[in-house]
């Protein structure tokens, strides 16, 4: 990787999409270990009975015991370490002390760490318990369309390659996939361009170069792809009540193919997750 500092091109809306060089790469790939890692970590906690709020005190302290930050923590006046949604919840739950998981739920917790001013942006899915068999089929699907779209990130390959792969696998499983967001660039910077939209048809779209980084975030629902925003101002439901998954990614455009930083260190990638030690 030797794309010079300061390098970056513009999308099809004429906005900056940075090339990242090696020192970069260095950077997040330090930023996305620590994220997977504080996901790891949470892997026993995740139980019928324990609050959203005690899973979101675990991941501060694992981060900030290492040197790392929360970068949800504050953002944009979010108020705590990470996201956690629950069942119908799409996105951006607000972990509380008063919301207790139950037997069969499913959830996303989604962590980034700020790594010496780099970011590691991830989610995964986790199981309270035993899951329904319909909401084990909506995790797996979710993870298969999260890993198609990465597949197919190279340098030449465009963006509406990436939104195809994951739109066949969620239509193959009859699931909609929300739209209205996206994953994003990421590097120093927490939300830049690109964009990256989780439809889309071949050919399409911005050509990836090397440098480029991003997440690959698609969240499938059951149902209906519309969404609602509670009155909390943060957490988007499914419109009709039904569940919804994630995962997500950061991953970089190499030379060669693309480079995932956030796999989990344990080896980790659907859930039940065993312990770490």
């Amino acid at each position: 990787m030797r794309t010079d500092p300061g390098a970056f091109v513009l999308d099809q809306r004429g906005r900056r999409v940075t090339l990242h060089g090696a020192e970069a790469f260095a950077g997040l790939r330090a930023a996305g270990r620590m994220a997977a890692a504080c996901l790891d970590h949470l892997a026993p906690h995740v139980r019928p009975g324990v609050s959203t709020g005690e899973l979101d005190r675990l991941v501060n302290q694992f981060l900030t015991s290492r040197g790392a930050i929360p970068a949800t923590l504050g953002y944009r006046g979010f108020p705590r370490s990470c996201c956690i949604s629950v069942n119908q919840e799409v996105n951006h739950g607000i972990p509380s002390a008063t919301r207790l998981l139950r037997e069969g739920d499913i959830l996303n917790i989604d962590v980034t760490a700020i790594v010496d001013g780099w970011h590691g942006d991830t989610s995964r899915m986790y199981v309270a318990g035993t899951p329904s068999p319909a909401a084990r089929r909506l995790v797996e699907a979710t993870y298969q369309a999260t890993m198609a779209g990465i597949r197919e990130v190279r340098p030449g390959a465009q963006l509406g390659d990436l939104g195809a792969a994951v739109e066949q696998v969620a239509r193959a499983h009859g699931y909609s996939i929300v739209r209205e967001y996206v994953g994003h660039g990421i590097g120093r910077v927490f939300h830049e361009a690109p964009e990256i939209h989780h439809t889309g048809r071949r050919g399409r779209g911005l050509v990836l170069l090397p440098g480029m980084v991003f997440t690959v975030e698609p969240m499938l629902n059951a149902g209906g792809r519309h969404v609602r925003l509670l009155a909390d101002g943060w957490t988007n439901v499914t419109a009709d009540g039904s569940l919804s998954a994630q995962f997500e990614h950061t991953v970089g455009v190499t030379e060669a193919g693309v480079e995932i930083f956030t796999l989990s260190p344990a080896g980790h990638t659907l859930p039940p997750y065993p312990a770490v030690s």
